[in-house]
């Protein structure tokens, strides 16, 4: 018998099928020990030595493992195929040794990027050796990240009370948000004036074009910058008369977008399903583990953490037949399409995320998905054929537009696509940036001539103002962390939830929004820590992790080359005292903590006795804002950010009902309402007796927080989680009078703090049932 240890029971499940009885396919149920969050747990001054604490919860799966291995042949480590599934492979080997279970029997590793029973077995033939390279970079991240996060975090702590944490990669990406917010708050808004023409021609022309040149001067665009200006201009251009000066015709080719990455398919289906980082992961978690397809379940997608753009010779020769069949030849590239990984040591898994089964159309499995596992698939599959499919062909027109005297001359831009291509299946979403009129027409132009006259019927001047830089959505986040080369993309979803979890910053209107404490604890860092948080060494420390994974450098000379200086400015910063913190702060933060006032006082004096001077004050549950004339003045206030007057929503008080927007299944708009025992989510009004669904808000969740994504993932409750792997039982989530549960076998289990309903997952609800003590019978 051979033993086959994967991370998930439902996997688990699916591959003992695909194996046959010669084979006992165990879970380790994700990772399986960690470091104790405790100091002590990596010990520099012992060469870097780690102290592994197994999880309470997978004790019996070690166990139930152990046993296993003592009566095998051999055992198969098939976790995940990246560097944390490598790590898991080795922390489980070590548990079964320490336990001597081994004997002299091979421990083998078994690496495979889709659950289909083809791939499993070609797997099965091609063990190799743990790659130690890849541990080595494990650990050295693991170390890196334990040490920062408790090293630096008591620092802050006591000098800046009511901060949470501070961790290697997610104080980086606060302080891309908190330097954006900083460039919104510093920017002053430009006027410009754009000038639009519109010129009739025979027969029935209709022509708009933009003004580029003025009294012979190539216009630039701040040299019409007020109204006065704008409507001399408009005087100058009435004096004349106006024909065609020049019309360019050239055809351009628009290329497809490589298949999915991690991180590109986490900002696709933020900007075109609304999707966060971690509902990404997830559902294509599920996807990746399989589906039921009406008896046998099978993976419907490649592995989901990968920053390779590669695909498979099977896969590029079933897309190409699929798109020859399915669109014609002329829809087929006469090569295949190649494109090249952007990252420098892109993830193991040798494929981009794809369909394993091109021919298996979204349609054809959209009875056996949920909403969101239909959305991203779909997303997934229109990708993947689009990425191999002919460039469209576009048309593009320009034509020039002059008086006489080529004074005065008007652009007119417009193109058409002759030849569709990739587009037919598949376009690429774009991020919300800021307003750009200058962008160029996409219009169609009717048949323009050289010389041909045109008659001048109204120039319209348009004002307009500069904007700021855009704040960050999740889409842009992990697009700018991935530029940077900070962190990795498996990492994005759980960097982003820390921020939230933390208080640092909120996600309003798909924008973040950094808090008062994460803008304090980002200026303390840049103050005392500024290598720390910098984004070139940031990436560098990336860098040189992934030359450890590919065996160029040691492991360990990276942690004291870290070591060494990141504790001299620990020590340091130990010596600080709060004055001087709190001096820095007010220096950095001016114009975030003392506001400018309506009536024109001087904003760092106090309002309320007009002589002591406002500081920002840390008390043991944050800061605020106090008068230096304490005790013999007691003003104080809370902090407020430009971001919190735009987001606040006074729902303490609200008696009217907050509109959240239209459920698209059942067409009734879904409101936020106050009743006597707390707020609540409705479902249109009541219909004669019958009265509307009402669901109560999430514990935990802020009224003012609240969305329709909220509401209608609550309104979906009890959800089906999955089958249990071990009975088929069906196994449902929801919340009760009495907190969130789960169902199954007619027995209702509560969640523990932490599980969530709405986002639990098969694993995790197995693991809840398994180890849900017995209730005792009612006497």
């Amino acid at each position: 018998m051979k033993l086959v240890i994967v991370e998930s029971p439902a996997k688990a499940k699916t591959i003992n099928k695909y194996l046959g009885s010669d084979y006992h396919v165990l879970a380790s149920f994700g990772h399986v020990r960690d470091l104790p969050a405790k100091d002590g747990s990596v010990k520099p001054d012992d060469d870097f030595s780690m102290l592994w604490e197994v999880d309470a919860r997978s004790e019996k799966h070690l166990k139930e493992i152990t046993t296993a291995a003592k009566n095998a042949d051999e055992v198969l480590l098939a976790t995940d195929p990246d560097r944390e599934g490598e790590a898991i492979s080795w922390h489980v080997l070590e548990i079964i040794r320490n336990n001597k279970a081994l004997k002299t029997i091979p421990v083998r590793r078994v690496v495979f990027h889709e659950i289909t029973k083809k791939a499993i077995n070609e797997a099965i033939q091609k063990p190799r050796d743990l790659d130690m390279d890849l541990i080595d970079a494990y650990l050295a991240r693991r170390a890196l990240d334990y040490l920062v996060g408790f090293t630096l975090s008591p620092v802050l702590w006591r000098k800046l009370p009511g901060s949470r944490s501070a961790g290697r990669v997610q104080s980086v990406a606060l302080r891309l948000i908190t330097d954006r917010e900083d460039e919104i708050e510093a920017f002053t808004a430009q006027e410009y004036w754009s000038l639009l023409g519109d010129f009739l021609g025979k027969p029935d022309k209709k022509v708009k074009a933009r003004l580029t040149h003025l009294r012979s001067k190539k216009l630039t665009k701040f040299d019409i910058n007020n109204e006065t200006l704008a409507l001399d201009a408009v005087s100058e251009i009435k004096k004349y008369g106006y024909s065609v000066l020049k019309v360019e015709k050239k055809q351009s080719k628009r290329n497809p977008s490589p298949p999915f990455t991690t991180s590109t398919l986490q900002q696709e289906a933020a900007r075109k399903l609304g999707f966060g980082a971690s509902r990404t992961m997830k559902t294509a978690q599920q996807l990746y583990e399989g589906v039921n397809l009406g008896g046998e379940t099978t993976g419907l997608i490649t592995y989901m953490r990968t920053d390779s753009v590669n695909l498979g010779l099977e896969a590029l020769d079933g897309l190409r037949v699929h798109i020859d069949k399915t669109f014609g030849k002329d829809y087929l590239p006469p090569e295949m399409r190649e494109y090249k990984t952007k990252a420098k040591n892109a993830q193991e898994a040798h494929e981009a995320i794809r369909p394993t089964d091109i021919a298996r159309h979204p349609k054809d499995v959209e009875s056996f998905l949920n909403a969101d596992q239909m959305k991203l698939y779909e997303l997934i599959w229109k990708r993947t054929i689009a990425s191999q499919m002919a460039s469209a062909i576009l048309d593009q027109v320009s034509a020039d537009i002059s008086n006489p005297e080529k004074s005065v001359i008007f652009r007119a831009n417009g193109s058409t696509i002759r030849f569709d291509g990739f587009l037919k299946v598949y376009q690429e979403g774009k991020d919300e940036e800021a307003n750009t009129e200058e962008e160029e027409d996409e219009k169609i132009l009717p048949p323009l001539v050289e010389g041909e006259g045109l008659d001048l019927n109204q120039v319209t001047p348009n004002q307009h103002f500069t904007q700021p830089p855009p704040r960050y959505s999740e889409a842009s986040l992990v697009k700018k962390l991935e530029e940077l080369g900070i962190g990795r993309p498996s990492t994005y979803a759980s960097i982003i939830n820390t921020l939230q979890d933390r208080g640092y910053v909120k996600l309003e209107k798909k924008q973040f929004f950094p808090e008062d404490r994460g803008r304090i604890v980002t200026a303390f860092l840049l103050n005392f820590f500024e290598k720390y948080v910098g984004y070139g060494f940031t990436a560098d420390l990336e860098e040189q992790l992934d030359d450890i994974s590919g065996g160029r450098l040691k492991w360990k000379s990276v942690l004291n080359q870290f070591w060494s200086s990141f504790i001299k400015a620990i020590d340091e910063a130990k010596g600080l005292t709060i004055t001087q913190v709190i001096d820095r702060l007010n220096h950095d933060l001016d114009s975030m903590l003392f506001p400018e006032r309506e009536d024109g006082s001087d904003r760092h004096i106090c309002p309320k006795c007009n002589v002591g001077k406002l500081s920002l004050k840390l008390g043991k549950f944050g800061a605020f804002i106090g008068c230096a004339n304490y005790p013999e003045c007691q003003y104080t206030r809370k902090l407020s950010t430009a971001a919190d007057a735009q987001s606040e929503v006074s729902m303490e008080v609200m008696n009217e009902t907050k509109e959240l927007g239209v459920d698209p299944k059942t067409g009734l708009m879904v409101t936020l309402r106050k009743g006597p025992y707390g707020f609540y989510f409705q479902w249109g009004e009541p219909v004669g007796k019958e009265k509307p669904k009402r669901v109560t808000l999430p514990k935990g969740m802020q009224p003012q927080d609240a969305t329709l994504e909220n509401a209608l993932e609550s309104g979906a409750l009890p959800r089906t989680v999955g089958n249990h792997p071990g009975t088929g039982g069906e196994i449902l989530a929801g919340i009760g009078r009495y907190g969130p549960y789960l169902k199954y076998q007619e027995k209702f289990i509560s969640l523990k703090a932490g599980d969530d309903p709405i986002s639990i997952d098969l694993d995790r609800a197995v693991e809840v049932i398994d180890t849900a003590p017995e209730k005792k019978p009612r006497r």
